[in-house]
């Protein structure tokens, strides 16, 4: 099996910023817009370059969101920034009517997803953010998973048409994708980063580290774990999904979300219309999270290798 090292953490947002700062370069088009959290974020130094391209809109999500929308008429391509509880559930409305049903080119980017938002606890952090958007017709839904692909991801969604959802974290992880100049950023296409014969793990945002390390503990039990990298949940990969449980006959999903929602059943609808295959859920069990530090909280919520580990013992049991 092949094993994932890594050298350096660094925090996905900061891959956000880093590609931010590209695209500032390259793409003239480009606009950003933050509501108070430019710090957070990782702006500045795309600030620093374009100050003309960039628009403080203060604790006012809601008008970020519509201002956003209305660059785009102009042919600019809008980058919102802000954590992710107020990039989605503070202003739904407005991105739904101003940005998904206009189909406007806005990509919505949030930092602090999840529980390992930390101590600042429940209000600050999100759970349901991933099934908020993915249910919004046209809207193309990205978790990456490390500082790499979260960079490369940015810069990708610039060349896309349409609305994205760019969802990154707080919390520095392995470094162990490629640099996006050696393996560029495919929106919808998964990578499969071991193979395996006993059982499919697909996760994605922080929990693909989780996976990996999983495969590794399973692999000295005697199982083969064939791990994906979910990057894109909407549009899925069910093609990459399919193949693999065929092989397989059985399949873990990880994600930080709320497990009503998230990835889990994006693939459970995906196996339910094309080929029935047992199934576990590494993923909040419906609830809202409180204040810790990362790793006490993913912890206590089942969000690791441990709880990978024990939903393919289970779901193995069940082929």
């Amino acid at each position: 099996m092949k094993k994932y090292t890594f050298t350096e953490k660094k925090d996905t947002r900061s891959g956000f910023g880093d590609g931010l700062t590209i695209l500032g370069r390259t793409n003239p088009n480009v606009v950003a817009l933050c509501a108070d959290l430019v710090g957070s974020l990782k702006m500045q130094t795309f600030i620093n370059e374009n100050p003309e391209r960039f628009f403080q809109i203060g604790i006012a999500e809601a008008n970020m969101m519509g201002i956003a929308a209305g660059l785009t008429i102009g042919g600019k391509i809008p980058f919102t920034g802000t954590f992710a509880n107020f990039s989605t559930g503070r202003v739904y409305d407005q991105i739904r009517q101003s940005i998904a049903y206009s189909d406007k080119n806005v990509k919505i980017c949030a930092s602090h997803a999840g529980l390992t938002l930390g101590e600042d606890g429940a209000t600050h952090q999100i759970l349901e953010d991933i099934g908020l958007m993915k249910m919004l017709p046209g809207m193309t839904v990205i978790n990456p998973c490390d500082y790499n692909q979260t960079k490369a991801a940015t810069i990708a969604i610039a060349e896309h048409e349409g609305p994205v959802y760019l969802r990154f974290g707080r919390p520095s992880v392995p470094i162990f994708m490629p640099d996006y100049k050696d393996e560029p950023f495919v929106i919808g296409k998964a990578i499969q980063l071991t193979e395996g014969t006993d059982v499919t793990i697909v996760a994605t945002g922080h929990l693909v580290w989780e996976a990996l390390q999983a495969s590794e503990q399973l692999e000295a039990k005697g199982i083969s774990a064939e791990v994906i990298n979910i990057h894109t949940i909407k549009p899925l990969d069910e093609e990459a999904i399919l193949k693999s449980v065929a092989k397989t006959g059985c399949i873990v999903t990880a994600e930080e979300h709320n497990k009503f929602g998230g990835l889990g059943e994006s693939v459970s609808r995906t196996l339910a219309l094309n080929n029935p295959t047992p199934q576990e859920f590494v993923a909040v069990n419906d609830s809202f999270g409180e204040s810790g530090t990362p790793a006490q909280l993913m912890d206590k919520y089942g969000l690791n290798a441990k709880s990978v580990v024990k939903a393919v013992e289970k779901v193995i049991k069940r082929k």
